[in-house]
């Protein structure tokens, strides 16, 4: 009997978590950026995940997946753009301009339409949007810079401190350990950043401390609970998992040593967008694969697609249904 599926309550708690946190920055941490950054990105979310998803709706001659259900479903459909607006909008920093925070949060959705693969015999996306947005954001806009990671704790101080730590800590283990099952991921992450940190300091003679320094902060606690570890981009399997987290590690590393700036973010997408070459290119050339394990669900995968477009497919009832599909 199959377990209980918990990819809709992770999405909703992950939504949930983040909502929370920009409310209580910008209302009493204090965030530099203006609430309406964090407006006008959820705003230009929903209209975008709405938009695609009526097109799609139309060129297959299908209903909309938001209204194939009641509210409920139409709250889940809308979560995955939530995600990706708060985060977007809560990690770049524009000053005043607001525009900036609407071209990433389209990137970073856009994303998720175009860029997708054959994984087990299901089509899905394979970079992290939210992180895609402020990446492409980064690179091609040099005067945009991150949000200053004293925002999370600037007006903190003493026992408060450890506090808003140990809240971070405590809710990330538990979305990570429960729902989303990447915790194998999560330390594999954090042990390749201490490893990448001593054996770059030992090589190139600078210090270990401060490369080991942006494991104290919550900017980091942030990324390694709720960004590197987003269940829809990351694999599944334990050591899919470790070599995964390993593989950010390494990029972050090499990157630091060529004094590349905001290393995190770009490690990451250049790590999904490796992934995702991967699965089209056991796609592509199947019978090129290492191993006839690889290649024979390379196949399947192909057999089943083709299936589902000569219509031998069932249709899924609802969102959330296709959500779980999505995640999976």
């Amino acid at each position: 009997m199959k377990g209980k599926d918990n990819r809709i309550p992770a999405l909703i708690r992950f939504a949930s978590a983040i909502t929370v946190l920009n409310l209580f920055g910008h209302f009493y941490l204090g965030f530099e950026q203006s609430v309406a950054h964090w407006v006008v990105a959820l705003l230009t979310a929903y209209s975008l995940e709405l938009g695609f998803e009526y097109l799609s709706a139309r060129i297959n001659n299908k209903k909309p997946a938001f209204l194939e259900g009641g509210f409920k479903e139409f709250i889940y459909f809308l979560l995955p753009g939530h995600i990706t607006g708060s985060a977007v909008s809560m990690l770049l920093f524009t000053n005043e301009r607001i525009a900036p925070i609407v071209f990433a949060v389209a990137v970073g959705l856009l994303s998720k339409v175009i860029f997708k693969v054959q994984m087990n015999g299901k089509l899905r996306h394979f970079l992290n949007p939210s992180n895609t947005g402020i990446g492409v954001m980064l690179v091609m806009f040099p005067w945009v810079g991150v949000a200053p990671p004293y925002q999370f704790s600037e007006i903190t101080s003493g026992w408060s401190d450890w506090l808003l730590v140990g809240i971070f800590l405590t809710l990330g283990s538990f979305l990570n350990a429960v729902f989303t099952k990447k915790i194998p991921l999560i330390a594999a992450w954090v042990g390749g950043f201490f490893l990448q940190a001593v054996i770059r300091t030992a090589i190139m003679g600078t210090s270990t401390v401060g490369a080991l320094m942006p494991m104290t902060g919550i900017a980091f606690i942030l990324f390694t609970f709720y960004m590197v570890s987003d269940p829809a981009t990351t694999p599944n399997k334990t050591k899919n998992q470790v070599m995964f987290g390993l593989s950010v590690a390494a990029v972050y590393g090499i990157m630091m040593s060529l004094h590349i700036v905001f290393a995190l973010f770009i490690a990451l997408m250049i790590v999904c967008t490796g992934r995702g070459f991967y699965y089209w290119m056991l796609e592509v050339f199947p019978k090129a694969s290492l191993t006839p394990a690889i290649a024979q669900e390379s196949y399947n995968s192909k057999v089943t697609f083709n299936e589902s477009l000569n219509g031998n497919h069932v249709k899924e009832p609802s969102y959330s249904k296709m959500v779980s599909s999505e995640l999976n």
